[in-house]
């Protein structure tokens, strides 16, 4: 472990939950910055973003440098005890380098060189690109890695939020390169390809392009290996810089900032080269549901790392500028989401800006000083949320105990999203959500892991659709059930290997054995159209033709309309000491009936009895159990304590103490330390 790992997420540098949020003087005059720095020690913050976007003021030239101004902007930082998170700045190129080198340029599958003017505007791929941002990071490195603001290092910024991919001849070659090293040989890449498809094997490796837009449909697996392509390309990008932060810093830790749940890049791959897990997220203030699928995208930015803490490193204070529609957040709002980042296990709450800018794209996006100033309502949440965190310092470091696992595989998303299959609706989100949500509304708290991760810690594992599955994730997942675990797998799964070619006998491949079911034919629900099952529950999108495959696989429900009228719909079978649901159809809310059968029969239970619109979690740490209760309402709750909550605790946030029940206001919120030495015992 490295001495940035050893930091890790709770840097000690800086005490504390984290405060703050990107800062970036250069759209300001100078004599601004003495009151910003002055105005974030009113408000409470501890560490601020700087740089993101400065390779133009850093490197005016190939051989220009100015940093008199950066160093000023840092001292004064640190004079006023604000810890930095120095970016790279590597996002977006200046003007003079891809006018030198227009090769930098992203290139589109139809063939369009994209302009300057916006930003991330390279091609992973260039030799170019990547040595100047090299050049500018080990730059930065051996003038501020001794800097005593410097509290982290922030590599890039949102890899692949607008350039996932490069169509370019240099691309091109890379592809070439990366397909040589998987394949060794054009025989193998022939045979994972399936290219006796349509007269399309290739002879030698240079005969292959990107799949750039054809007269058809372009073979999947090839469009499988440019999805890994593209994710692997950016992050030997993100290697890079990451290599020579650890050579020239050994002590700081580094970050790049994910977007939740991202379908481009394989987060599983890239968490493994963070020293710190932080992500940026953007609920939408307008969508009543909008806090379940931001808790869905903490829990994977916790998981990420194996239950680590992390940094929730943007939001936004209130307005976006992005969507069609930017509804602020109401009075109360920014706090509640902002605690529930920390309830999931943020030690970290930062923003998406300091100071709202006057121009450019983003001057109608919030921030926490607002256009009005300290006159505004934002700033006087800012100051109120910032005194708030100050109370909560002892919950950071504890981590979030989790009974229920979700299998997440970015190739097998990758694979189910392609073109040319039995529904185009069906969609990982749309299929997980469902799940998720059940499981939110119950108060069960659940992690992600990757299908190749250690099962046996958890009673119940969910797989709301693994499409691709290879023989030897399916093998562990059999050999968990058999040894007592209890697995519900969902549609559409265990249809391709890792070539994306189907395997021997159909669905559900190597997981027919444990699930006890054979897929006969996928039966597509079109669209506006419901089938009715036995139990009430409606399946749209996709229902399945299934068979058991033997009297040990006890049908659970029916489908009780349509072509499948009497058919199985979800079945349980036994393997070993263990149980298998198979759900064979998307049943939106009706998924729930399934889970608590399932969650019932693996000892799975509420952490609390919750009214709707509460959302509970735990954290557990050195200095105690941390019982978070949120209310999502426009309305009061009362939420009864039970169980290893039973006798209450100290309000963090109030300084109260609570017996009883939580009585709460509208989107109101209580952060109880209980007094227990097993936090995990009220979900056994």
């Amino acid at each position: 472990m490295t001495p940035a790992e050893q930091v890790g997420s709770r840097l000690t540098r800086v005490p504390g939950v984290l405060y703050g949020g990107d800062y970036n003087p250069e759209q300001w005059p100078e004599e601004v910055w003495a009151e910003d720095a002055k105005l974030m020690r009113e408000a409470g913050v501890t560490m601020v973003t700087v740089g993101v976007f400065s390779w133009a003021r850093l490197q005016p030239g190939p051989d220009t440098w100015e940093f008199d101004w950066f160093d000023r902007l840092l001292d004064l930082l640190h004079a006023h005890g604000i810890a930095v998170d120095l970016a790279t700045a590597t996002a977006s190129p200046p003007a003079w380098l891809v006018r030198a080198h227009p090769g930098i340029l992203p290139v589109t599958a139809d063939g369009v060189r994209l302009e300057f003017g916006s930003r991330q505007h390279y091609c992973p791929s260039s030799p170019e690109y990547r040595a100047a941002a090299l050049r500018l990071t080990r730059t930065l490195a051996e003038r501020y890695a001794h800097h005593p603001a410097l509290a982290l290092w922030h590599i890039h910024n949102e890899y692949g939020d607008h350039v996932t991919e490069c169509f370019c001849a240099r691309s091109a070659d890379h592809f070439r390169t990366w397909l040589t090293d998987r394949y060794e040989t054009i025989d193998g890449l022939n045979h994972a390809w399936g290219t006796a498809f349509w007269s399309q094997r290739y002879g030698r490796f240079d005969e292959i392009e990107p799949p750039r837009t054809a007269p058809g449909p372009v073979n999947p697996t090839q469009l499988l290996d440019w999805r890994r392509f593209c994710s692997d390309a950016l992050l030997e990008c993100h290697r890079a810089e990451r290599d020579a932060l650890r050579e020239l810093s050994p002590h700081i830790p580094a970050t790049t900032n994910f977007m939740s749940m991202f379908k481009a890049l394989d987060y599983w791959k890239w968490a493994a080269h963070e020293d710190l897990v932080s992500d940026d997220a953007y609920p939408d203030p307008a969508d009543p549901k909008a806090h379940v699928n931001a808790a869905l995208n903490y829990d994977l930015m916790r998981s990420l790392k194996g239950g680590r803490p992390w940094l929730l490193l943007e939001q936004a204070p209130s307005a976006v500028s992005w969507r069609p529609v930017n509804v602020p957040k109401k009075p109360g709002l920014q706090r509640l989401w902002s605690l529930q980042a920390l309830a999931r296990g943020a030690d970290g709450i930062m923003y998406f800006q300091w100071r709202a800018s006057r121009a450019g794209a983003e001057k109608y996006h919030s921030a926490l000083l607002p256009h009005r100033g300290t006159a505004s309502r934002g700033w006087r949440e800012t100051v109120r949320f910032g005194a708030e965190l100050s109370r909560l310092a002892e919950v950071t470091g504890a981590t979030t105990p989790a009974d229920v696992a979700i299998v997440l595989d970015w190739d097998s998303w990758w694979a189910l999203e392609a073109d040319d299959h039995p529904s185009a609706r069906m969609r990982w989100r749309g299929l997980l959500h469902p799940w998720y949500a059940a499981l939110h509304a119950r108060g069960v708290t659940t992690e992600f892991v990757p299908p190749d991760a250690e099962l046996a810690c958890y009673r119940a594992v969910l797989a709301p659709n693994l499409h691709l599955l290879r023989p030897e994730h399916a093998a562990r997942i059999t050999a968990y059930v058999h040894d007592g675990g209890h697995l519900v797998c969902g549609p559409f799964s265990g249809v391709v290997d890792g070539h994306d070619h189907i395997h021997d006998g159909g669905a559900p491949g190597p997981l027919r054995d444990v699930l006890g079911v054979s897929v006969d034919e996928f039966w597509p629900v079109p669209d506006g159209e419901t089938v009715r099952l036995t139990s009430g529950a409606e399946a749209t999108l996709w229902s399945e033709w299934i068979e058991t495959n033997g009297p040990a696989t006890e049908v659970v429900d029916t489908y009780a309309s349509g072509e499948l009228t009497g058919l199985p719909a979800v079945t349980r079978h036994p393997c070993g000491t263990g149980t298998a649901w198979y759900v064979s159809a998307h049943l939106g809310e009706g998924i729930g009936q399934v889970l608590d059968d399932a969650l019932r029969a693996a000892g799975v239970r509420p952490l609390l009895d919750v009214p709707d619109g509460v959302e509970v979690t735990v954290r557990t740490g050195e200095q105690g159990t941390y019982l978070f209760v949120l209310n999502h309402n426009d309305h009061d709750t009362r939420t009864p304590l039970s169980g290893a909550f039973a006798a209450g605790g100290t309000d963090l946030l109030t300084g109260t103490t609570v017996h009883g029940h939580v009585a709460l206001g509208p989107l109101g919120a209580a952060v109880l330390r209980i007094a227990t030495d097993s936090p995990g015992e009220n979900q056994q």
